[in-house]
């Protein structure tokens, strides 16, 4: 019996050779999430100034959606066989949690690098504050990827994928305001503690919830 920390870090790195395997994060989810930021400006055409205002909540949008892709791959790959393994050795629950958490999030926090420069370019957005983006983008990615893997982990307690989406759209209101709205205030030079504030509460929450309720969900999926 393993540690922890051990055992979650395991399970991070089996979800990311997985991934390295199937290729379909960076394949086939980040092609489609750049395709999905060029429609606007096609349909708009070259109005400069709406793209700009339109710019920073597109992108939060296409992060969400196809964060939610993420998630549902995730669900996917681990069935019945694989969860009843993963208690014969012992695997603690919480570290399979907090593992595929950390892997979603690393997943997303690499889906949100490369579309970056994307929404840049098609954009021109001409953020400011970029130390305040640097801490943005991966308090994003946390709280998306706990979020997806906690639905995932719901959804599959109860054995249906579907629910993930309808799971992760309400929940992840919250972080695309805190989002949206702490780019808007870099822009026009207003206070954004506060939302900053309310990514940190709600990576904090979730992380509890998930930590708290892997056990009492895996043993309902038996």
């Amino acid at each position: 019996m393993t540690g922890f920390w051990t055992q979650a870090a395991e399970m991070a790195r089996k979800d990311l050779r997985t991934e390295v395997r199937t290729g379909e994060v960076f394949l086939i989810t980040i092609p489609f999430g750049a395709v999905a930021l060029m429609l606007i400006p096609l349909a708009v055409g070259t109005d400069t100034p709406l793209l700009r205002n339109i710019g920073p909540g597109m992108f939060w949008v296409v992060v969400l959606l196809f964060g939610v892709l993420v998630a549902t791959r995730q669900s996917g790959v681990e069935g019945t066989p694989q969860q009843d393994l993963l208690s014969l050795l012992g695997i603690d629950p919480a570290a399979q949690f907090t593992g595929r958490a950390g892997a979603t999030t690393l997943l997303l926090l690499a889906f949100e690098l490369v579309l970056g420069p994307v929404a840049l370019a098609l954009y021109d957005p001409q953020p400011k504050g970029w130390p305040w983006i640097a801490l943005l983008v991966p308090l994003v990615a946390a709280g998306l990827g706990l979020l997806g893997t906690l639905a995932a982990t719901i959804a599959s307690s109860i054995a249906s994928s579907a629910l993930v989406p309808l799971l992760v759209a309400p929940l992840s209101v919250p972080i695309l305001l805190a989002a949206t709205q702490t780019m808007d205030g870099l822009r026009y030079g207003n206070t954004i503690l506060g939302w900053i504030l309310l990514l940190v509460t709600m990576d904090l929450l979730l992380a509890v919830a998930g930590v708290l309720s892997a056990r009492p969900l895996q043993e309902a999926s038996r």
